[in-house]
């Protein structure tokens, strides 16, 4: 095993012990090379990193080995200029995790065996106010990639309708995710209900392909679009963090009109930067215009008139101000029989 290597990133010295350890068993990838497809990827990582309260899914022995989701930063063995955010998670519990700040704090959950950076949607400044809806497009059994690129299509064009400028990308696995940058003033709650409302709209234009069903057992063939990403503490992988599987895949920011000409093992390890270095990154103005989400949340009013109300939340939540039981429709009818 060689020794350990030094490297300085953003100013930093960052140590990268067992670099030739390897990480992705199926395509020969090393610890090493995950550190340098992060420093390859480096301002596009940044531009969805900066400053987000971050939790970091570690392989410490590779895939396959041992897993487990860090949410708190380690109080002892950390370099100094270790930066953290702390947030308070749905029980009132609160926790300090990483915060990166620049690309050393990348390299160094890297150098910690993070394959995953799964961050908030929400910066140190404000924790509590999002800065982001993350429409997660999920294809369900019988479905794939290509029919959510067909969604993505459809949730653009009511985006465009409202003035809104939609980011996507590939989730690095078989969906879709598209971000919208919204001003830091409202809720958790708000957003989500922002995400359902607009949900609920590419829904009822496509009504044979797009489904908001939270229950599985009603879902069908159809692409769920997963509203409680936005709910606190739910989180996805962000633009260019690779994925846990065997193809050592990459969330990578794509142009609307690539949609329906890529498949997602286009992106991995070793494509992505090769992209990166000569196309950019497609996210690189995403930054430039925060919308106001008011015109989702009156489309919210408007539905819960209608009797389309909240929808369930995961399990482990607290139960929500005019959210609906959560008992999947089978079970409830069992019940009332």
């Amino acid at each position: 095993m060689a020794d350990a290597l030094e490297i300085e990133v953003a100013g930093r010295a960052v140590r990268l012990s067992s670099p030739e350890r390897v990480v992705f068993p199926e395509r020969g990838f090393t610890k090493r090379d995950v550190f340098e497809y992060y420093l390859a990827v480096g301002d596009g990582i940044m531009r969805a990193l900066g400053s987000r309260p971050t939790t970091l899914q570690r392989f410490p022995e590779g895939i396959g080995g041992e897993t487990f989701f860090q949410k708190r930063v380690p109080t002892r063995g950390v370099p100094g200029w270790i930066e953290t955010a702390q947030i308070a998670f749905p029980s009132g519990r609160k926790a300090d995790e990483l915060c990166p700040v620049d690309l050393a704090h990348v390299a160094w959950a890297a150098q910690m065996g993070t394959i995953v950076f799964h961050p908030w949607p929400v910066r140190r400044g404000h924790v509590d106010q999002p800065d982001e809806l993350r429409i997660d497009l999920d294809p369900q059994p019988g479905t794939d990639f290509a029919d959510a690129a067909v969604v993505a299509g459809e949730l653009k064009a009511v985006l465009d309708e409202i003035g809104f400028t939609g980011w996507p990308k590939t989730s690095g696995g078989r969906g879709i995710h598209v971000y919208v940058r919204i001003a830091p003033k409202w809720t958790f709650v708000e957003a989500r209900r922002a995400v359902i409302a607009l949900a609920r709209e590419v829904e009822r234009r496509r009504p044979d392909l797009v489904t908001t069903k939270w229950w599985k057992e009603e879902r069908g063939e159809r692409v769920f679009v997963d509203f409680n990403q936005m709910a606190r503490d739910r989180t996805i992988a962000c633009a260019y963090s690779l994925r846990a599987n065997p193809r050592a895949t990459a969330s990578t920011p794509l142009r609307w009109e690539e949609l329906g000409d890529v498949e997602p093992d286009d992106f991995d390890l070793r494509t992505v930067p090769a992209r990166f270095a000569e196309l950019g990154d497609p996210h690189a103005g995403i930054d430039d215009t925060a919308h106001d989400i008011s015109v989702l949340l009156e489309w919210a009013e408007r539905d819960a008139a209608n009797g389309e109300g909240d929808m369930p939340y995961p399990p482990e939540y607290p139960k929500m101000d005019g959210e609906p039981m959560r008992v999947q429709p089978s079970r409830a009818k069992k019940a009332e029989a």
